[in-house]
């Protein structure tokens, strides 16, 4: 036997065609595209990645990496290909000194668990920790830490992927840079992640939560800038809540997070100084119950059933010089009427010089913000909304915003050459040495 006869073998073998697990994996948390793979694999290891990519790529067959299975819009599935299930690679740890060594299919909540554990965090979490490690690092990732630390995937210092032709490498700024700066926010497009090695910060045990109101969007927003730009908390997200009883009116909200650093509290007169809130909540919270706050709702959300119907997100970012207008026009668009019933907006700032991953795209200017759209549909009744987001896209990027791509957007190949802009060249002759035979990514629809 021939060692490519050996590697098809191996992959016959491990691959699940059950009509239940290809439905399964047709599916996604956003449940809008439904499109059915040839089959499963679940490796091992990535010895077990590389066969199932060195098997798929000569024969042209699709491959998608899925953990969580939280994309919105099919971007993890792979019609008539293979679907990497890459839950069994969920080893966490262990922790040594300040980093951590991961697998790709962990949940971002075990990595916290096993971190926590010596008073260690990861610097940036995002909101949900449901999520896998490799589809969060694929993405970028943005949580409340973002204006201090950038991205979660500024925090990786080393990464085990297996690329497009087979490759099973190692990478990291010194060891194959490239490679390294493409997978990192590149959107699945050259290779697997299997492995990440990730820093750590010192974790809080308390932390002061401050939830300021505000009745005007433009004071709000100044707010959030001065916040962002000054080292006054560790946490800052923000959100739009609609006026009970009228049409379009919107109150917003600020969430800074400040940590305990020993018996003295903060000192909230320092913290609030020069800031022209309406109202404030203050309230002490376990560092873990704080990170874990979204679980109560999934909780809700699942009891419910809410969290098996369509959910079609938006996630835009915004240059700082027209979030108001592009905030007023998508929350006063009767395309997001819905909005103010079953949905949730989030709206925080982020500092440009701080999200480093070359291949994450943003706005010019020192602050941008993150306008997140976070609606349910009744099912059955998401293709007005997703046409919403294809009209609120254009009305924001014609005003210099630019996608946060985890959305349930369809892209032409043309959008995808106007969001990468000069980067798009240097992401096609990746694709072309890593990815030769174009099977990973195509979920997102950047080729024709």
């Amino acid at each position: 036997m021939t060692p490519s006869d050996r590697v098809t073998a191996r992959v016959a073998e491990l691959l699940d065609t059950r009509p239940d697990v290809l439905a399964e994996a047709a599916d996604d948390f956003g449940h809008l595209v439904r499109r059915p793979p040839l089959g499963v694999l679940r490796p091992r290891s990535a010895a077990e990645v590389r066969d199932a990519l060195v098997y798929a790529g000569p024969r042209g067959i699709p491959v998608a990496a899925r953990a969580g299975g939280h994309s919105l819009y099919g971007q993890g599935q792979a019609p008539g290909g293979i679907v990497l299930d890459l839950s069994a690679l969920d080893a966490v740890g262990p922790v040594s000194g300040d980093r951590v060594a991961v697998r790709a299919g962990a949940l971002w909540r075990d990595v916290l668990a096993a971190t926590g554990a010596h008073g260690l965090t990861p610097p940036v979490l995002t909101d949900y920790l449901g999520a896998g490690v490799g589809g969060v690092l694929s993405a970028g990732g943005l949580g409340g830490a973002s204006h201090r630390h950038g991205l979660v995937a500024d925090s990786v210092l080393e990464l085990e992927v297996v690329t497009g032709a087979g490759e099973h490498l190692v990478c990291s700024p010194d060891r194959h840079g490239d490679l390294f700066d493409t997978v990192l926010a590149g959107l699945g497009q050259v290779a697997v992640i299997v492995r990440a090695t990730l820093a750590l910060s010192p974790a809080p045990v308390t932390v002061r939560r401050y939830c300021l109101s505000y009745r005007s969007l433009d004071t709000y927003l100044a707010d959030q800038c001065l916040l962002a730009s000054a080292p006054r908390f560790d946490h800052l997200e923000g959100q739009a809540r609609p006026v009970e009883g009228t049409a379009d009116a919107w109150t917003y909200l600020i969430e800074a997070v400040a940590p305990h650093q020993g018996p003295t509290p903060p000192d909230d007169r320092t913290l609030l100084a020069d800031l022209a809130f309406d109202s404030a909540e203050i309230t002490d919270l376990g560092h873990a119950e704080f990170a874990h706050r979204v679980a109560a709702d999934e909780e809700l959300l699942r009891a419910t059933g809410e969290w098996l119907h369509p959910h079609p997100w938006l996630n835009l970012l915004l240059p700082e010089d027209t979030a108001a207008s592009v905030v007023t026009g998508v929350l006063t668009d009767p395309g997001f009427r819905d909005l103010r019933e079953n949905g949730l907006v989030l709206l925080y700032p982020l500092l440009t010089r701080a999200l480093r991953a070359p291949m994450f795209r943003r706005p010019p200017g020192e602050v941008v913000f993150l306008l997140a759209l976070l609606r349910t549909a009744a099912p059955g009744a998401a293709g007005p909304m997703v046409a919403a987001n294809r009209g609120a896209y254009a009305f924001a990027r014609a005003r210099g915003a630019v996608a946060y791509p985890v959305n349930a957007l369809p892209m032409t190949p043309a959008d995808w050459r106007a969001h990468y802009g000069d980067r798009w060249d240097g992401l096609a002759r990746a694709k072309a040495v890593h990815d030769p035979y174009g099977v990973l990514g195509g979920g997102h629809g950047m080729t024709g």
